[in-house]
C-alpha cells in the first residue's frame, strides 16, 4: 500500500485511492501516506529532546486540530495569496492533509532511515504541483504561527526552537531530493489512455501511453491526475512490469465520493490524456537472495502483486511466488483469470484466492489467517498490498509466522514506521 503529501497535497484520501488496493472511500492512497501517531511516549528514554518537545505540543493541539488546520490555511493564503493557486479549487477535498504531514513526519524524526526515504520521495513528487524551494519558507511560517497560537500551555521559546530546526531539516530534504531528480527527470509526464476495459460495474483496467519513456521498477505506483479534476492527484499502482511497448496499465476501482476514480471508471475514453507523476515506492522484488515471494493482494491490491509475478517471470529465476489473493465475494476477485493463467504457465507460481464472505471455490476466511495455516513461510519473503486494514493485519500475521520484518516490504508509511519504532 502506499500514500498524504505534504506539500501541496492533493484533495483527500478519506478511503482509498491508493495504489494497488484503491488503496488506499473518498479518495485516498497507497499507499504514500503520512506516518501515524508514533508508538513512543512523549518521556520515552530513548527519544531526543526535540522529539519531546514535538510530541508534547502534538499532544496539546490534537483536540484542537480542525481549528489548528484553518488557521494554518488561512495563515499561509493571506501571507501568500499566491501559493492559493498550487491547491485543489475545493479546498474541503484538502482539509488537513498538508498539515497532518508536516505533523507527523515532525513527530518521526527519529526515525531517519525510514522518514528520510519518505520525504525524499515527496521532494521529487512535489514538483508536479509546481513546488519551489522558495515556497517551503512560507509553509513552515505558517505551520508556526498555527503552533504558537493554539499550543498555548507547552509553548516557549525552546519548543519553537525545536520546531524550527525540524522543520527545516524535513525542507532541505525535500528540496535536495528535488534538485536533483530535476536534472535527469521531468516534472510530470503526459499520458494518452489507450484503452479502458470495464471488469465490473466499479472496477476498470486502464491502460496509457506516455509521451516519453517512464522508466519504474515492478511493485511501484504513481500519482495520477485527470483534466476533470484539476490538481487532484490519487496514487495507483502499476498492474504490470515494464513492457516493451512502454505503456503502463491501472486497476482503479471507483470508490464513494472518490472524484479521480470514478472519473477514471466512470468517464475516461481512449485519447483523453492524463498527467503522471514520477514513480515511487519500495515494494520490489529482491533479485539479489532466492528466497520465494509470499504475496498478498487485497481487491485492486492485486494489481502490483500480478507486477511483481511478471517480473520474476522475466527475470527466469525459478523462485516459488505464493499469492493469496483476497476479496469479499467471489465475484469480486475481478482478475482471477488473469492469476490463474499466470500460474498454468509458470510452474513455480501458486495463487489461492480466499473469499471473506459467503461460500468459494477457494479458501474461505479472512486473508492473514489464511496465510497462517498455509505454511510455513519462514524462507520466503512478505509482499502485501491493499487496504490499511489488510496491510496492518498482513504484517502481524508474517511476523507471526516466522517472517523477520525487514523482510516484509509494502507501502504504506504508517505501518513501516510502527515497525521501525
Amino acid at each position: 500500500m502506499p500514500p498524504a503529501e505534504p506539500f501541496p497535497a492533493a484533495a483527500p484520501p478519506a478511503a482509498a485511492e491508493a495504489p494497488g488496493a484503491q488503496p488506499p472511500a473518498v479518495d485516498p492512497p497507497p499507499e504514500a501516506q503520512a506516518p501515524a501517531p508514533a508508538a513512543v511516549s512523549v518521556e520515552d528514554p530513548n527519544a531526543s529532546p526535540d522529539a519531546i518537545l514535538i510530541r508534547r505540543t502534538l499532544g496539546e493541539i490534537g483536540p484542537v486540530a480542525d481549528q489548528v488546520t484553518s488557521y494554518f490555511y488561512a495563515l499561509l493564503f493571506v501571507r501568500h495569496p499566491d501559493l492559493r493557486s498550487l491547491f485543489p479549487v475545493a479546498m474541503d477535498a484538502q482539509r488537513d492533509r498538508l498539515l497532518k504531514a508536516l505533523l507527523t513526519a515532525a513527530e518521526h524524526m527519529d526515525s531517519p532511515a525510514v522518514l528520510t526515504d519518505y520525504l525524499r520521495q515527496l521532494g521529487r513528487g512535489h514538483r508536479k504541483y509546481g513546488t519551489r524551494a522558495t515556497h517551503y519558507p512560507a509553509v513552515g511560517e505558517a505551520l508556526i504561527g498555527a503552533l504558537t497560537r493554539y499550543a498555548t500551555n507547552t509553548w516557549d521559546e525552546e519548543t519553537e526552537g525545536a520546531w524550527v530546526r525540524t522543520y527545516t531539516t524535513i525542507s532541505q530534504i525535500m528540496i535536495d531530493a528535488a534538485a536533483e531528480n530535476e536534472q535527469h527527470a521531468p516534472a510530470w509526464w503526459q499520458a494518452e489512455v489507450v484503452s479502458h476495459e470495464l471488469r465490473t460495474s466499479d472496477i476498470a483496467v486502464v491502460t496509457v501511453r506516455p509521451d516519453q519513456p517512464y522508466p519504474f521498477l515492478a511493485g511501484q505506483y504513481t500519482s495520477l491526475e485527470t483534466p476533470w479534476w484539476p490538481r487532484v492527484w490519487r496514487h495507483y499502482s502499476f498492474a504490470s512490469a515494464p513492457r516493451p511497448d512502454g505503456l503502463l496499465a491501472f486497476h482503479v476501482k471507483a470508490v464513494p465520493a472518490g472524484w479521480v476514480s470514478n472519473a477514471l471508471v466512470h468517464r475516461a475514453v481512449p485519447g483523453d490524456v492524463l498527467r503522471l507523476g514520477p514513480p515511487a515506492g519500495s515494494m520490489t522484488v529482491d533479485h539479489s537472495t532466492d528466497n520465494g515471494l509470499l504475496c498478498l493482494g487485497g481487491g485492486t491490491g492485486i494489481a502490483p502483486i500480478k507486477a511483481l509475478v511478471e517480473d520474476v517471470a522475466e527475470r527466469g529465476h525459478r523462485r516459488p511466488v505464493e499469492v493469496f489473493y483476497g476479496a469479499r465475494h467471489d465475484q469480486d476477485l475481478y482478475d482471477i483469470d488473469t492469476m490463474l493463467r499466470l500460474q498454468q504457465v509458470h510452474p513455480w507460481l501458486s495463487v489461492r484466492p480466499v473469499i471473506s464472505e459467503g461460500p468459494s471455490l477457494g479458501l474461505t476466511g479472512r486473508l492473514p489467517e489464511a496465510v497462517r495455516d498455509s505454511g510455513p513461510w519462514h524462507e520466503y519473503d512478505g509482499y502485501l498490498s491493499g487496504p490499511p486494514g489488510m496491510i496492518r493485519s498482513g504484517v502481524d500475521a508474517l511476523r507471526g509466522v516466522g517472517i523477520p520484518v525487514e523482510r516484509i516490504r509494502h507501502d504504506s508509511l504508517e505501518e513501516l514506521v510502527a515497525a521501525a519504532t
